[in-house]
């Protein structure tokens, strides 16, 4: 009995001996596999980082030319899932029951209706365009009918395509500018002020054209190989498309509802793009308010009007005077008519010394000689 029991207690001492050396082991193996994982995990996330680095520089460099593939797949997703994804939520989540439209329609409604009834309207954009467009010729088409259609000169268009007569050909492709003209590519050499000469235009019709950019807005330098648009331009053997007007003295008034703001010669008619009379001198002579009223703004700012002066009128005018070297008034001044509110400059985008003036109605602008005639 007693070797009986030796012996149970040898091994129930071997088991338990057996099974901590099995519970070592495995506690050994756990430890070995988290830092076995923790270090994979490391140099993962350390790939990964590396690898998004590349993905996010080749994106960076070549993002102009993957961006539209990108939007592109996007966009097909976006469709997709409103193809998939909207009878779903039509089933599920009606908005409108049939019973619920104020409107009961059949078949004999339908075919009762005429086409008197039916009215439809297009309204044509007045915004003015500041690019080049290509205009395919159909039969019956003439320059000057082409030219009316744009509101361009028909000269315009001989000049920007090259043509030596009038004569079109049905498919025939045309360059159409959108202003009257000459279109310019820059060489070196050129400045506003010898292409104005060149062209006999305005060195500030060149500047007020919105498309027109330039290299240093300070000096209107221009960029070698840059399509400049020369307003009122004519090529060298052709006549000037207008020729400067005085303006009346301001002192004696021009009997309308404002009176002529300095002396000078017009440079600038109102156009679309430039709804405003340029008036230049060079003497730089005291600008007068058009009206009574009272001083809205008086400032200076870098570049657009530079110094300039608004003024509120009665019945909701305004009149803005810009480009001017000093200024006489300050905001909330009261101001008379004729009353010296300033002096004629070239500050802002400007070219040479005149005033740019405009008229506004209720915030909107409007021809000024409307009001000055």
């Amino acid at each position: 009995m007693d070797k009986i029991i030796s012996r149970t207690k040898e091994n129930r001492d071997k088991l338990i001996e057996a099974v901590g050396r099995s519970a070592t082991d495995i506690l050994a193996w756990l430890r070995f596999l988290s830092i076995y994982t923790q270090k994979k995990l490391l140099k993962g996330a350390v790939n990964f980082e590396k690898g998004k680095d590349i993905l996010v520089d080749v994106l960076l460099v070549k993002r102009g030319r993957y961006s539209k593939h990108f939007l592109n797949i996007s966009f097909i997703f976006l469709i997709a899932g409103a193809i998939i994804g909207g009878p779903v939520i039509a089933e599920y989540y009606p908005t409108v029951e049939p019973q619920e439209s104020g409107y009961d329609e059949n078949s004999e409604d339908i075919l009762s209706y005429s086409d008197d009834e039916l009215s439809t309207t297009t309204v044509v954009s007045d915004k003015p365009r500041f690019e080049i467009i290509d205009y395919e010729v159909t039969a019956g088409d003439t320059l000057g009918s082409i030219a009316e259609k744009f509101g361009i000169s028909v000269d315009t268009i001989k000049w920007a395509n090259s043509l030596k007569t009038e004569k079109l050909i049905a498919g025939q492709s045309l360059r159409i500018p959108p202003v009257t003209g000459i279109v310019h590519k820059v060489v070196a050499g050129d400045n506003i002020y010898s292409l104005g000469k060149k062209y006999k235009s305005e060195p500030q019709k060149i500047v007020n054209f919105p498309a027109n950019d330039f290299a240093d807005l300070d000096t209107f330098a221009l960029n070698i190989g840059q399509i400049l648009f020369i307003p009122d331009g004519v090529i060298p053997e052709a006549k000037p498309v207008y020729r400067a007007a005085p303006v009346p003295q301001y002192i004696a008034g021009a009997g309308g509802k404002f009176q002529w703001p300095a002396q000078g010669q017009i440079t600038q008619y109102p156009v679309s793009y430039h709804m405003a009379v340029d008036i230049a001198n060079r003497s730089a002579p005291p600008i007068a308010a058009g009206d009574a009223g009272s001083v809205l703004y008086a400032g200076c700012i870098r570049y657009g009007y530079g110094c300039h002066v608004v003024i509120n009128h009665a019945d909701g005018y305004q009149t803005l005077y810009a480009h001017l070297s000093s200024l006489s008034v300050s905001a909330g001044q009261g101001v008379g008519r004729g009353q010296v509110i300033g002096k004629m400059g070239s500050t802002g985008r400007s070219s040479g010394t005149h005033v740019h003036f405009e008229v506004r109605k209720n915030g909107v602008i409007v021809n000024p000689l409307s009001f000055l005639q």
